[in-house]
């Protein structure tokens, strides 16, 4: 499949990048804001780099493309305009234009607590909230997607082993960021996580096995 990552500039799609750029079953088409981090997907494998704006028409970036990453993010810092314009009109946006064309798969990187912002700390509730929307956008589309809300995210090295549940009691555990995009690479094909919203932590897992049997 040709996979074009939405955010593939950030810290999740970076290895999201270098992981499909090595696969042998895969193409990636690596969405990036600026020209000049062109040289960056490049060096990390990107197959094709498109410049494209979440706050303006990026629908050129869809073309020849059979699959989908979003792995944007304006981050839990950011004032609600940028939230509202990044997490949540340019995750909506992306999967109405995934729609037009029929992609075969979507998987969105959201977050843990999106389904349930009051449960998480005051100045990250309406970062949540947009998370949550945006979540069931995909979740209402014709798509076949798969959800993935990871918790607290690391930058430690990656263990290849998560947890990975419909829902999950420890909400104070972390993840790997590298994790993490193994798990989305992984979802693409996995057809036990077609159409299925998955919390994942840091586990004992191995990232395959998780996601066939987390139900």
């Amino acid at each position: 499949m040709k996979v074009l990552i939405i955010g593939a500039n950030g810290q999740i799609g970076k290895h999201m990048v270098k992981m499909l750029g090595l696969s042998s079953e895969h193409t990636v088409k690596a969405m990036v804001r600026k020209e000049e981090q062109q040289a960056t997907m490049n060096e990390l494998g990107a197959n094709e780099v498109v410049i494209g704006d979440l706050e303006k028409d990026f629908s050129h970036a869809y073309d020849g493309v059979d699959a989908v990453i979003f792995a944007a993010g304006s981050g839990g810092n950011t004032g609600k305009d940028k939230t509202e314009a990044v997490d949540l009109r340019g995750a909506v946006t992306s999967i109405e234009e995934a729609g037009k064309i029929g992609v075969q798969r979507f998987v969105l990187i959201s977050s843990i607590l999106a389904d349930r912002p009051e449960d998480g700390p005051k100045e990250l509730q309406h970062y949540l909230k947009s998370k949550g929307a945006a979540d069931e956008a995909l979740q209402y589309s014709s798509l076949n997607y798969t959800i993935l809300r990871p918790g607290g995210l690391s930058n430690d090295p990656a263990t290849g082993t998560i947890t990975a549940k419909l829902k999950l009691d420890d909400l104070n555990s972390t993840i790997s960021r590298e994790d993490v995009a193994s798990a989305a690479v992984n979802a693409l094909t996995i057809s036990e996580t077609f159409y299925s919203t998955i919390e994942i932590l840091s586990g004992n897992t191995s990232i395959g096995e998780a996601l066939k049997t987390f139900k």
